[in-house]
């Protein structure tokens, strides 16, 4: 992927984050859920619900991604956050969209929705939580890093 689109996607990714924000939604981007893969945003809801947000800044990007079905398991909803002249035909329709740039966003759709168990949604709660509390201690105390393994 050029450095163009890894910061196309840093810039859906912010305007996504504020949208959801607005919803009292709390994210956190750059997930493993699973080891091996990674997505771009997971979101809690104020009702513990879990979205999980895959940004895409072209066609391309698009077609090179093998791995997010692989997501589907992890969350309640599944959503594509594409720029204003992304194709929007070529994303699956069963799947959430919404639009977004640097600054903020727009739900076009909310697709279908998944049910999480209560097991596996406790597990993947708990890791995300135990994930953007590491994060924050480092961001509070760098020298963790070289002292512990944060994941």
């Amino acid at each position: 992927m050029s450095e163009k689109n890894i910061k196309m996607g840093q810039f859906i990714a912010r305007g996504v984050c504020r949208h959801l924000k607005q919803y009292n939604f709390s994210c956190l981007e750059e997930f493993v859920p699973i080891k091996g893969s990674r997505v771009d945003i997971i979101a809690i809801g104020p009702r513990g619900e879990i979205w999980i947000i895959e940004c895409k800044s072209s066609p391309a990007d698009y077609n090179q991604d093998q791995k997010w079905e692989k997501y589907l398991p992890f969350c309640d909803r599944y959503f594509w956050a594409v720029p204003q002249n992304f194709p929007t035909n070529i994303l699956p329709a069963k799947d959430g969209l919404m639009i977004a740039d640097q600054y903020d966003a727009e739900i076009v759709r909310y697709g279908q929705e998944y049910k999480i168990s209560p097991q596996k949604r406790k597990v993947i709660t708990t890791k995300i939580a135990r994930n953007a509390s590491d994060r924050l201690r480092l961001l509070l105390d760098p020298s963790v890093s070289k002292r512990y393994s944060i994941d």
